[in-house]
């Protein structure tokens, strides 16, 4: 494989009637793909399309914060409706046991879509199921695929919390051969400053880039590209992979248009020009960073 697409919903609706087509142009292009889930209808369709190809095509599974309540919104001009879900372990626990299941997935904190009538209910409902999906990512020994969006701060803390007394539990106790129990995963789709991409590389998390890395900045909002940028130059390689986010987020020159595996390329062009080296090093050492992460 020469580029790794860390993250592509291929699961989704937008993909209905070509998934087959969008994954095999992948293949032919030396590009493997991990494929997240957001509930348990995706998860179950990220395993099934998995199954499907011998090898290149992984899956994991995981309950989405959005998906903890009835809502509707768009985003980036697609209409998302959901259905409120609980987060059911023994379920996913099962779904786990098959062998292309490499990653608990896609998780985290999302205070964006937050109903403005519940918000602190909703923030703790949050919190609790990613708890839960970390212990069960601690528990079959699988990374997590972290998503974050207006709640940094808490997630930050939450993590450091839980890891800190998984090492507690563990002290005494001999380390298994993979090591097990150590914090580990990625941070999905990172936008931030350096400060904040350390705090993450130091509970064991490496940062995933996505399209919005090609994307001209916005003039209200300059100094977060600058920072975002400024991520990119500074940051070794081994602690970053790339990813589309399929179908959002199509990085420049597709933008607009359904995103899709292949544009990953873009995405390390990039990285290769803010970090004036050879997009060649950036394929080798992104497909290396997911390959040792995700045991692929």
């Amino acid at each position: 494989m020469n580029y790794v697409d860390t993250h592509c919903h291929l699961n989704f609706q937008a993909y209905k009637k070509d998934v087959d087509e969008i994954i095999r142009r992948s293949l032919d292009a030396q590009t493997g793909l991990i494929i997240p889930s957001t509930e348990q209808k995706t998860s179950k369709q990220a395993v099934a399309l998995a199954n499907k190809y011998e090898t290149g095509v992984y899956a994991a599974i995981g309950l989405h914060p959005v998906h903890l309540q009835n809502q509707e919104f768009t985003e980036e001009g697609r209409k998302v409706k959901m259905k409120a879900e609980k987060f059911d372990y023994d379920f996913y626990a099962r779904l786990a046991e098959n062998k292309k299941v490499i990653a608990v997935g896609e998780v985290g904190l999302d205070y964006y879509y937050l109903p403005e009538d519940r918000v602190r209910e909703n923030k703790q409902l949050q919190q609790f199921t990613l708890l839960q999906q970390l212990e069960l990512a601690h528990e079959i020994d699988k990374p997590v695929l972290v998503h974050c969006r207006e709640a940094h701060d808490d997630l930050v803390v939450l993590l450091q919390k839980f890891y800190k007394n998984k090492k507690k539990r563990r002290e005494g106790r001999p380390a298994s051969a993979s090591g097990f129990g150590e914090a580990r995963g990625v941070i999905h789709d990172f936008f931030g400053d350096w400060d904040l991409a350390w705090q993450y590389f130091e509970l064991g998390f490496l940062i995933s880039l996505t399209g919005n890395i090609t994307f001209p900045p916005k003039k209200n909002n300059l100094s977060a590209y600058q920072d975002r940028d400024e991520v990119i130059r500074k940051v070794p390689l081994d602690k970053i992979m790339i990813e589309t986010d399929s179908p959002f987020m199509a990085p420049v020159p597709h933008r607009g248009e359904r995103n899709q595996p292949i544009y990953v390329k873009q995405v390390a062009e990039r990285i290769a020009e803010i970090k004036n080296i050879d997009v060649k090093k950036v394929a080798q050492v992104t497909t290396a960073n997911a390959k040792k992460l995700f045991s692929i």
